[in-house]
């Protein structure tokens, strides 16, 4: 493998932490001897085509400065190819470098990993979901939280996860449960009202709810958690257990594991790594060995 590599970087990640993590990541991995050229777009589909571009043209590895929002546009350009990749994991949501057992918010100990793993060849595929040609790693979200998720974006104040919780809030006062289709590997069409569906490649999403606790990046399927129709009392009461993943215990929480999952219901839009997709229905499928990544 060549020793030239590319930094990815988002400035903005972590509150501004990213462009300082990203210079520290830079200094370690030249100290271990490798040439990184950095990759910054004007926006989001600039960054896009200039990663592409890089590995289109052979480059070693891909090094994601970011948080999960940073890591998802990665995946757009390596999933499916042989180009490995490394996080440095400094969003405000980093659920996918956790699941990779990566060092988070420490761009040190994340750039001396990567160059220690990449001189040893510790490369590993692992699984991905993908909807249409859009690529993810961690949750496809779709329901009560995408719908936070929605309301948040739309606000312009106030700025940081704050808003969010806000969001929540809000969206509790209206809160009903969602009439949902949904079918699984074996073809049966079903239907029910439900809270959420959330779609796990992953087992973490929203910078560390365990929504599908028992998820493997590895096992060729997704977990699927359908949280049935909640009352706003049952709703908060459920709600902080998801951070344990003891919300699976609730009687009215099921578990499904599919390799395709089919979803559909009316006013929702999916979400996956917290990046927006198009409103449901969606069909997402578990592809294994998509992705290769640096690390242990």
């Amino acid at each position: 493998m060549t020793n030239e590599i590319t930094l990815f970087l988002n400035p903005a990640a972590g509150r501004g932490r990213g462009a300082k993590a990203a210079q520290l990541a830079v200094s370690t991995l030249k100290a271990a001897g490798f040439a990184v050229r950095t990759v910054v777009g004007e926006n989001a589909e600039d960054a896009l085509k200039r990663v592409r571009i890089a590995v289109e043209g052979g480059t070693g590895a891909l090094i994601a400065v970011g948080g999960d929002g940073t890591a998802n546009l990665a995946l757009q350009a390596v999933a499916g190819t042989p180009t490995p990749l490394g996080l440095v994991a400094v969003g405000t949501g980093n659920d996918f470098a956790g699941a990779l057992g990566q060092p988070v918010g420490d761009a040190g100990a994340a750039g001396r990993l990567i160059a220690e793993a990449l001189k040893a060849g510790r490369v590993r595929d692992i699984d991905l979901g993908q909807v249409g040609d859009r690529w993810f790693g961690t949750v496809l979200a779709s329901g009560f939280d995408s719908r936070v998720n929605d309301r948040g974006n739309r606000m312009r104040w106030p700025t940081g996860r704050f808003k969010y919780d806000l969001a929540m809030v809000a969206e509790l006062a209206t809160f009903r449960p969602f009439p949902y289709r949904i079918t699984f590997d074996d073809g049966v069409v079903r239907e029910f009202e439900a809270t959420l569906v959330a779609i796990g490649n992953g087992s973490s999403y929203g910078g560390g709810m365990r929504i599908c606790p028992g998820a493997d990046l590895t096992d060729g399927l997704f977990d699927v958690t359908v949280v049935g129709d909640l009352s706003r009392t049952e709703l908060l009461r459920v709600f902080p257990r998801v951070y344990r993943g003891t919300h699976v215990e609730h009687p009215k929480v099921t578990v499904h594991r599919s390799a395709t999952v089919e979803i559909a219901a009316e006013g929702i839009r999916g979400y996956a790594d917290g990046e927006p997709l198009l409103p449901l229905p969606l069909t997402a499928r578990c592809v294994p060995g998509a992705l290769r990544v640096i690390g242990a």
